[in-house]
């Protein structure tokens, strides 16, 4: 055995162990291949072939470690039992099966005597792996093809499961399902067993084309995670109905490419500023590194019971679930809630090491002040090696792509402090003007010379009456108008339910134009009363709620539909187009009330909408921004009927950093707000803060591809969330699915997948509540996830075509969805 190593970073700045090297024993034989096991105080492994050999953790010196030996052949797999005490290991090889009871074997030891074990099994074949049920009393020897399922106490074999075409690698028991017994094999499959009537419940499909070697099974989530021989790890669902589908599909080496990208960039920052650097693994220094293989050995829980906030460094507190991905080259702590990778550990990164490439591996599950034991056996040399890993140090040795430049505390979607006199959003006397510019009418009415209540005046003070010239306009209004004035008096009504499930029932499906046509866009006004679309045939209509009676049609535009957007009040619409226009309508007039043309924007407006409670539009064109101050006034002059007397005045435009177009852009309008978010072609989001004028972050490689939505949660009139809530957001993008984020760390905290969206840009929207996503796909259904899930929780058939579009009522819980084929259906609970 050979002494003990520290290994520090040498860097400057990192003054911290992460690594320490407790013990290093060296075989006669190979231990390359084999289960290796830890316990909570102690760790075992093979020597010499066909020694077991188990070590104590502590750090007494006086523990050393006990040496047992029953078989003649090569061990190759080993665990622990699942109580404390007694405590059991089961040992197994070609000829036997042991389990030995570590107390007994301790006490004949110090006696003098030969520890002996119970022999279980005897020549089942080749063994690679074993597992003891919860409660200790059975064993699942995993042998060839074959699964036996032993008694812990005696030679006897209760079941055996047959079914797998290739070795088993890898079986773990359900611990909330009584008799239920999970197996993944070189076949390329899991399948699903009641292992005490030997009968085979669930077969998956080939899910990858190389073997799967590792199997976990999460009990907080209710998944199994099975890892293959290609640095891959594939997760199902376990809760019931769900039928085993697919939660998400991630690839270990993809993302540690891009874990190395943030680190790179982020020492790059470093040398910039001046600051002393985080620790970047050595590969990630090279120019180039040449990996030939990337097998996922081992997958364990990960224990950091810490909190890695700092205030000073702007650090978040990673609380969520974590697990350790175990392979050849390096130990990687991957986040269960967004599937991103949280640290790396290569083990080439420490010369001193004695494992550098590790044919096997085992995690201490518990941490112990912040520190778990991992053992290797190494792939070329008869080493195997204990590392204690100091995981907090860890983490945040590489929590630096969590900094922000220039950021000097956290954003904050709620407006949290005043108006800065330079900021663009601040009332200027150029800008007030806007009020009284010519045309406009004023406030001040004119009096009747006559002041006597009783007596009629002469009216001369009046608008004379041009009946034969001019169409009486007053007549009768629209129904869409009565339910806007109406809508102020159902402000009180019962607020919107959060304890209901969300809309899945189908309550209505309508056509909305006479031909086939795409319905682009979709938003409900504030009060919940009205529902806008706009078409891809250059039409905008504004139905009722329940998508009954005859909507109203506003036309002019020339081009589809990009966005539409309606005021705080409720009161207007504003709509965006492929023709360079912009519209701003009021809901009582078919009639534009004022319109921006091609003169001003030399692109197509991507999406625009209201901001500020009303006080500014803001819009995307090409790679900026635009925020403008605007008056609305529908009178008429009498005499030039065709010229409307509102005004829109260019405020500020921000351009969006290293991007050819903005594809997405969102921002508040129910409260005060500084921030607004825009998403560019170059796969980046920005943040702006529009108190200061500037941009206040950025993140780059949001998704894989462009993101075309961006949706916050604004909450509604009629319901009520954390402060904290409404900085949460999601982003979209096609072909990878949908992500969570909080805008005070900037950082994914959850990612959603199961729906399709591999050609078309599927919209998403949030409940008032803030409890559900919904979202189309091109499946012909839309999806319903909770916030707390990564699976979905419902599926909505009986939609004709692909879903791109959809949207929660804020005042009740009804979700409208949207068709490629011009069709909107209406959900109900």
């Amino acid at each position: 055995m050979e002494s003990p190593m520290d290994l520090c970073f040498s860097e400057e700045g990192c003054s911290s162990s992460i690594v320490l090297e407790k013990q290093v024993f060296r075989s006669k034989v190979p231990e390359s291949h084999v289960q290796l096991a830890c316990n909570l105080h102690y760790c075992a492994f093979p020597l010499n072939g066909n020694e077991l050999c188990i070590l104590n953790t502590t750090d007494d010196p006086n523990h050393q470690p006990l040496h047992l030996i029953g078989h003649h052949h090569s061990i190759t797999a080993l665990t622990f039992g699942n109580k404390v005490n007694p405590l059991f290991i089961c040992s197994a090889s070609r000829d036997y099966v042991i389990v030995w009871n570590l107390d007994e074997c301790m006490k004949k030891v110090l006696q003098g005597l030969m520890p002996q074990g119970i022999v279980i099994g005897t020549l089942l074949g080749m063994v690679l792996y074993v597992r003891f049920s919860p409660d200790d009393q059975t064993v699942a020897v995993c042998a060839g093809n074959r699964i036996y399922m032993l008694n812990a106490k005696d030679e006897a074999i209760l079941a055996e499961l047959e079914g797998h075409l290739a070795p088993v690698t890898a079986a773990e028991f359900c611990t909330w399902e009584k008799n239920i017994l999970i197996s993944v094999s070189e076949d390329r499959s899991f399948k699903v067993w009641d292992y005490c009537t030997g009968l085979l419940i669930y077969q998956s499909a080939v899910i990858t084309a190389f073997p799967l070697l590792s199997l976990y099974i999460d009990e907080e989530n209710k998944q199994i995670i099975t890892g293959c021989a290609d640095g891959q790890l594939w997760i199902f669902s376990l809760i019931s109905g769900h039928q085993y589908r697919c939660v998400v599909h991630i690839n270990v080496k993809k993302e540690r490419e891009k874990f190395c990208n943030k680190i790179r960039k982020s020492e790059h920052l470093d040398e910039i500023q001046n600051t002393p650097k985080m620790y970047t693994p050595n590969d990630l220094r090279e120019e180039e590194t040449v990996e030939t293989t990337f097998p996922v050995l081992r997958i364990a829980h990960c224990d950091k019971s810490t909190n890695l906030g700092d205030e000073e460094h702007n650090f978040p507190a990673v609380n969520a679930r974590c697990l350790w991905i175990g392979s050849s080259t390096g130990l990687f702590i991957i986040n269960m809630a967004n599937f991103n990778l949280e640290a790396v550990l290569h083990y080439r990164d420490f010369s001193a090491l004695s494992v550098q490439f590790a044919g096997s591996c085992a995690l201490m599950r518990r941490a112990v002040n912040g520190k778990v034991f991992c053992l290797l056996t190494s792939m070329f040399e008869n080493r195997i090696a204990l590392l204690e890993i100091n995981v907090t140090a860890l983490l945040r040795s590489q929590q630096s792509e969590f900094l922000v430049s220039g950021r000097e505390k956290a954003l904050s979607v709620v407006a949290r402090c005043s108006l800065l006199p330079n900021s663009p959003l601040c009332p200027k006397k150029e800008k007030s003007k806007l009020g009284n510019k010519k045309g406009v009418r004023n406030p001040v009415k004119d009096q009747p010379l006559v002041f006597h209540n009783k007596i009629k005046s002469s009216g001369y003070t009046s608008e004379p009456q041009m009946t034969m010239f001019s169409p009486n306009t007053k007549g009768k209004q629209n129904s869409l108008t009565l339910k806007c004035k109406r809508s102020c008096k159902r402000r009180n009504k019962e607020e919107y339910p959060l304890a209901e499930s969300p809309p899945t029932k189908s309550e209505r499906l309508i056509t909305v134009a006479g031909k086939s046509t795409s319905v682009c866009c979709i938003q409900y006004s504030g009060d919940g009363e009205l529902l806008a679309c706009g078409l891809a045939d250059k039409t905008l209509l504004a139905f009722n709620s329940n998508l009954t009676g005859t909507p109203t049609v506003y036309s002019g535009h020339d081009g589809a539909i990009n966005s539409v957007g309606w005021s705080h009040d409720n009161n207007w619409l504003v709509s965006s187009s492929e023709d360079r226009t912009l519209r701003i309508w009021s809901v009582s007039s078919a009639e534009p009330a004022l319109c921006l043309g091609k003169e001003m924007f030399h692109k197509s407006i991507r999406s625009a909408q209201f901001y500020y409670i009303d006080t500014f539009i803001l819009l995307s064109c090409g790679a900026e921004f635009y925020l403008l101050r605007y008056y609305l006034d529908t009178s008429k002059d009498e005499v030039k009927r065709y010229r409307t007397k509102s005004i829109c005045k260019s405020i500020q435009k921000f351009p969006m950093a290293s991007t050819v177009e903005i594809t997405s852009l969102s921002a508040v309008n129910d409260f005060y707000s500084y921030i607004v978010l825009a998403a560019g072609s170059n796969r980046a989001l920005e943040v702006f803060d529009l108190n200061v004028g500037c941009s206040a972050a950025v993140i780059t490689d949001v998704h894989s591809r462009s993101v075309h939505q961006i949706c916050q949660n604004k909450g509604s009139a009629f319901s009520c969330q954390q402060y904290e809530a409404y900085n949460l957001f999601l982003t979209t993008a096609i072909g990878d699915g949908i992500k969570l984020w909080d805008l005070r760390t900037l950082r994914c905290e959850r990612r959603f997948e199961g729906h399709s969206s591999r050609c078309h840009p599927c919209g998403i929207a949030v409940s008032p509540c803030g409890q559900f996503i919904a979202c189309g796909s091109e499946d012909k259904c839309a999806y319903i996830y909770e916030k707390h899930s990564s699976t979905y929780s419902h599926k909505l058939t009986g939609h004709t075509e692909s879903v791109i579009n959809v949207a929660f009522n804020p005042s009740s819980p009804q979700l409208t969805t949207a068709t490629l084929d011009g069709k909107l259906q209406l959900f109900l609970p």
